[in-house]
Protein backbone atom coordinates (compact mmCIF):
# COMPACT_ATOMS: atom_id res chain seq x y z
CA UNK A 1 0.00 0.00 0.00
CA UNK A 2 1.59 3.04 -0.99
CA UNK A 3 1.77 6.59 1.10
CA UNK A 4 -0.93 8.70 -0.44
CA UNK A 5 -3.33 5.49 0.84
CA UNK A 6 -2.11 4.91 4.18
CA UNK A 7 -3.08 8.43 5.02
CA UNK A 8 -6.89 7.96 3.77
CA UNK A 9 -9.81 7.52 6.11
CA UNK A 10 -11.51 3.97 5.47
CA UNK A 11 -15.10 4.77 6.26
CA UNK A 12 -15.90 1.20 5.32
CA UNK A 13 -17.42 0.98 8.84
CA UNK A 14 -19.46 3.76 8.94
CA UNK A 15 -22.94 2.37 9.23
CA UNK A 16 -21.67 -0.19 12.12
CA UNK A 17 -23.52 1.00 15.19
CA UNK A 18 -21.57 1.23 18.66
CA UNK A 19 -21.54 1.66 22.41
CA UNK A 20 -19.57 4.22 24.48
CA UNK A 21 -19.60 2.97 27.86
CA UNK A 22 -17.71 4.70 30.85
CA UNK A 23 -16.03 2.02 32.76
CA UNK A 24 -14.38 2.37 36.56
CA UNK A 25 -10.88 2.62 36.40
CA UNK A 26 -9.97 -0.75 38.25
CA UNK A 27 -12.20 -2.64 35.58
CA UNK A 28 -9.97 -1.22 32.39
CA UNK A 29 -6.91 -2.19 34.69
CA UNK A 30 -8.38 -5.96 35.02
CA UNK A 31 -9.14 -5.83 30.87
CA UNK A 32 -5.80 -4.98 29.90
CA UNK A 33 -4.95 -7.96 32.12
CA UNK A 34 -6.73 -10.09 29.78
CA UNK A 35 -4.91 -11.65 26.73
CA UNK A 36 -5.75 -11.91 22.89
CA UNK A 37 -8.16 -15.29 22.97
CA UNK A 38 -9.61 -14.43 26.77
CA UNK A 39 -13.05 -12.68 26.57
CA UNK A 40 -13.08 -9.95 29.54
CA UNK A 41 -16.77 -11.30 30.13
CA UNK A 42 -20.29 -11.70 29.12
CA UNK A 43 -22.81 -9.25 28.85
CA UNK A 44 -26.66 -9.93 29.64
CA UNK A 45 -30.02 -7.81 28.54
CA UNK A 46 -33.44 -8.46 30.27
CA UNK A 47 -36.30 -7.06 28.11
CA UNK A 48 -39.56 -6.00 29.47
CA UNK A 49 -42.82 -5.44 28.00
CA UNK A 50 -44.75 -2.40 28.55
CA UNK A 51 -41.71 -0.06 27.09
CA UNK A 52 -39.67 -0.31 30.09
CA UNK A 53 -36.08 -0.12 29.62
CA UNK A 54 -34.43 -3.66 29.78
CA UNK A 55 -31.95 -4.48 32.30
CA UNK A 56 -28.13 -4.93 31.26
CA UNK A 57 -25.69 -6.69 33.33
CA UNK A 58 -22.25 -7.30 32.78
CA UNK A 59 -20.67 -10.09 34.73
CA UNK A 60 -16.95 -10.46 34.99
CA UNK A 61 -14.69 -13.42 33.61
CA UNK A 62 -13.67 -14.97 36.78
CA UNK A 63 -10.19 -15.17 35.80
CA UNK A 64 -9.56 -11.59 35.90
CA UNK A 65 -11.29 -11.32 39.15
CA UNK A 66 -9.42 -13.87 41.20
CA UNK A 67 -10.82 -14.10 44.87
CA UNK A 68 -7.00 -14.03 46.67
CA UNK A 69 -6.12 -10.85 44.32
CA UNK A 70 -5.74 -7.71 46.67
CA UNK A 71 -8.09 -5.97 44.08
CA UNK A 72 -10.55 -8.27 43.55
CA UNK A 73 -14.08 -6.07 42.52
CA UNK A 74 -17.54 -7.27 42.50
CA UNK A 75 -18.63 -9.90 39.52
CA UNK A 76 -21.58 -8.03 38.14
CA UNK A 77 -21.94 -4.63 36.96
CA UNK A 78 -24.61 -2.54 35.66
CA UNK A 79 -25.04 -0.95 32.46
CA UNK A 80 -26.98 2.71 33.31
CA UNK A 81 -28.02 4.06 29.54
CA UNK A 82 -28.81 7.38 28.57
CA UNK A 83 -29.15 8.71 24.97
CA UNK A 84 -26.62 10.26 22.83
CA UNK A 85 -28.83 13.17 22.07
CA UNK A 86 -27.90 15.44 19.59
CA UNK A 87 -24.23 14.46 19.47
CA UNK A 88 -22.61 12.69 16.63
CA UNK A 89 -19.71 10.64 18.23
CA UNK A 90 -18.03 8.46 16.39
CA UNK A 91 -15.07 5.92 17.07
CA UNK A 92 -11.54 5.62 15.25
CA UNK A 93 -8.82 3.38 15.09
CA UNK A 94 -5.46 3.20 13.32
CA UNK A 95 -4.23 -0.41 12.28
CA UNK A 96 -1.09 -1.56 11.05
CA UNK A 97 -0.84 -1.54 6.93
CA UNK A 98 -1.07 -5.16 5.74
CA UNK A 99 2.77 -6.23 4.45
CA UNK A 100 4.28 -2.96 5.44
CA UNK A 101 7.65 -3.38 6.75
CA UNK A 102 9.67 -1.11 7.59
CA UNK A 103 12.69 -0.64 5.64
CA UNK A 104 16.01 1.49 5.53
CA UNK A 105 15.73 3.60 3.01
CA UNK A 106 18.84 6.18 1.67
CA UNK A 107 21.77 6.61 3.26
CA UNK A 108 20.06 8.30 6.07
CA UNK A 109 18.03 5.32 6.75
CA UNK A 110 14.60 6.95 6.90
CA UNK A 111 12.05 4.53 7.68
CA UNK A 112 8.41 4.14 5.97
CA UNK A 113 6.04 6.70 6.96
CA UNK A 114 3.55 4.65 5.49
CA UNK A 115 2.86 1.99 8.51
CA UNK A 116 -0.86 2.44 9.72
CA UNK A 117 -4.35 3.47 8.48
CA UNK A 118 -6.96 5.20 10.07
CA UNK A 119 -10.41 3.74 10.17
CA UNK A 120 -13.90 4.68 11.28
CA UNK A 121 -14.88 1.56 13.94
CA UNK A 122 -18.14 2.94 13.94
CA UNK A 123 -21.19 5.55 15.07
CA UNK A 124 -22.07 6.22 18.45
CA UNK A 125 -25.66 5.05 18.87
CA UNK A 126 -26.04 4.25 22.89
CA UNK A 127 -24.31 5.81 25.73
CA UNK A 128 -23.88 3.71 29.44
CA UNK A 129 -22.30 3.89 32.54
CA UNK A 130 -21.09 0.55 33.91
CA UNK A 131 -21.85 1.16 37.45
CA UNK A 132 -20.48 -1.40 40.06
CA UNK A 133 -23.07 -3.29 42.47
CA UNK A 134 -22.91 -2.72 46.32
CA UNK A 135 -21.82 -6.10 47.38
CA UNK A 136 -19.43 -7.10 49.63
CA UNK A 137 -16.50 -7.80 46.93
CA UNK A 138 -17.21 -3.40 46.35
CA UNK A 139 -16.88 -2.96 49.75
CA UNK A 140 -13.96 -4.61 50.07
CA UNK A 141 -11.98 -3.17 46.88
CA UNK A 142 -13.20 0.19 48.17
CA UNK A 143 -11.53 -0.15 51.66
CA UNK A 144 -8.34 -1.13 50.05
CA UNK A 145 -7.81 1.64 47.76
CA UNK A 146 -8.93 3.81 50.72
CA UNK A 147 -6.16 2.19 53.10
CA UNK A 148 -3.54 2.39 50.08
CA UNK A 149 -4.56 6.24 49.42
CA UNK A 150 -3.90 6.93 53.37
CA UNK A 151 -0.28 5.68 52.94
CA UNK A 152 2.32 8.28 53.36
CA UNK A 153 4.36 8.55 50.24
CA UNK A 154 7.53 9.32 52.27
CA UNK A 155 8.72 7.13 54.97
CA UNK A 156 11.39 6.90 57.64
CA UNK A 157 14.12 4.47 57.07
CA UNK A 158 16.60 2.60 59.45
CA UNK A 159 19.88 2.33 58.48
CA UNK A 160 22.48 -0.06 59.11
CA UNK A 161 25.53 1.78 57.87
CA UNK A 162 27.35 4.84 57.25
CA UNK A 163 25.75 6.14 53.33
CA UNK A 164 27.55 8.89 52.03
CA UNK A 165 24.53 10.49 50.11
CA UNK A 166 22.31 10.89 53.71
CA UNK A 167 25.85 12.92 54.98
CA UNK A 168 25.08 16.24 55.85
CA UNK A 169 27.61 18.86 54.32
CA UNK A 170 29.42 21.29 57.16
CA UNK A 171 30.44 24.05 55.22
CA UNK A 172 28.88 24.96 51.61
CA UNK A 173 30.80 25.77 48.56
CA UNK A 174 28.81 28.78 48.08
CA UNK A 175 29.59 29.99 51.98
CA UNK A 176 33.70 28.70 51.24
CA UNK A 177 33.73 31.14 48.63
CA UNK A 178 32.03 34.41 49.84
CA UNK A 179 33.81 33.83 53.13
CA UNK A 180 36.98 33.94 51.21
CA UNK A 181 36.23 37.26 49.22
CA UNK A 182 35.35 38.69 52.39
CA UNK A 183 38.91 38.22 53.52
CA UNK A 184 40.54 39.18 50.45
CA UNK A 185 38.46 42.39 50.15
CA UNK A 186 39.39 43.02 54.24
CA UNK A 187 37.63 45.58 56.04
CA UNK A 188 36.36 48.66 53.89
CA UNK A 189 37.94 51.63 55.20
CA UNK A 190 36.79 55.87 54.24
CA UNK A 191 39.27 56.94 51.82
CA UNK A 192 39.50 60.79 51.08
CA UNK A 193 36.03 61.94 49.91
CA UNK A 194 37.60 64.38 46.88
CA UNK A 195 38.89 60.88 45.72
CA UNK A 196 35.87 59.27 46.23
CA UNK A 197 34.05 61.58 44.86
CA UNK A 198 36.69 61.34 41.38
CA UNK A 199 36.08 57.97 41.20
CA UNK A 200 32.32 58.80 41.14
CA UNK A 201 32.92 60.95 38.70
CA UNK A 202 35.04 58.52 36.30
CA UNK A 203 32.29 55.73 36.55
CA UNK A 204 29.58 58.39 35.48
CA UNK A 205 31.46 59.05 32.42
CA UNK A 206 31.39 55.74 31.10
CA UNK A 207 27.02 55.23 32.31
CA UNK A 208 24.40 57.69 32.95
CA UNK A 209 22.65 55.74 35.37
CA UNK A 210 24.20 53.18 38.45
CA UNK A 211 22.93 51.31 40.97
CA UNK A 212 23.98 51.52 44.36
CA UNK A 213 25.64 48.59 45.08
CA UNK A 214 27.54 49.01 41.64
CA UNK A 215 28.86 52.18 42.96
CA UNK A 216 29.90 50.66 45.94
CA UNK A 217 31.81 47.50 44.61
CA UNK A 218 33.68 50.32 42.47
CA UNK A 219 34.05 52.38 45.05
CA UNK A 220 35.07 49.47 47.72
CA UNK A 221 33.50 52.06 50.33
CA UNK A 222 30.98 51.97 52.92
CA UNK A 223 27.15 52.36 51.72
CA UNK A 224 26.68 54.83 54.47
CA UNK A 225 29.47 56.63 53.98
CA UNK A 226 29.32 56.61 50.07
CA UNK A 227 25.84 57.74 50.12
CA UNK A 228 26.55 60.63 52.17
CA UNK A 229 28.52 61.50 49.06
CA UNK A 230 26.25 60.87 46.23
CA UNK A 231 23.27 63.33 47.68
CA UNK A 232 25.84 65.92 46.96
CA UNK A 233 26.31 65.60 43.47
CA UNK A 234 23.71 62.81 42.67
CA UNK A 235 20.41 63.07 42.08
CA UNK A 236 18.29 59.34 43.31
CA UNK A 237 15.83 58.80 40.49
CA UNK A 238 11.62 57.75 42.25
CA UNK A 239 10.07 57.13 38.81
CA UNK A 240 10.50 54.78 35.93
CA UNK A 241 12.46 53.76 33.63
CA UNK A 242 15.46 53.95 35.62
CA UNK A 243 13.79 54.18 39.43
CA UNK A 244 15.74 53.55 42.63
CA UNK A 245 19.30 54.48 40.28
CA UNK A 246 21.56 57.54 40.83
CA UNK A 247 22.37 59.92 38.71
CA UNK A 248 24.40 63.02 38.21
CA UNK A 249 23.08 66.50 39.46
CA UNK A 250 22.39 68.87 35.87
CA UNK A 251 25.79 70.89 37.57
CA UNK A 252 28.41 68.00 36.95
CA UNK A 253 26.89 66.46 33.47
CA UNK A 254 29.46 66.82 30.72
CA UNK A 255 26.74 65.37 28.60
CA UNK A 256 24.31 68.22 28.85
CA UNK A 257 25.87 70.25 25.82
CA UNK A 258 26.13 67.97 23.77
CA UNK A 259 22.25 66.49 23.81
CA UNK A 260 21.40 70.23 23.02
CA UNK A 261 23.94 69.78 20.85
CA UNK A 262 22.13 67.08 18.90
Amino acid sequence: MSASNANELDCSNFSRGVWLVKVPKYLQSKWNKATGSCDVGKLKITKHPGGRKPDIIFSLNDELNSATDAEACSKEHKFVVSPVGNQSLTVFSRRPVEGSNSKAAGAGGAKSRATEKLQIEGKVVQRAECRPQADAGYMKLKRYQILEASKPTRTVQQLSGVVQTYKPVSNHEMNIKWEKEKKDQGKKSRADKEKVMDMLFSAFEKHQYYNVKDLVRLTKQPITYLKEILKEICVYNMKAPHRNMWELKPEYRHYKEQQEAS
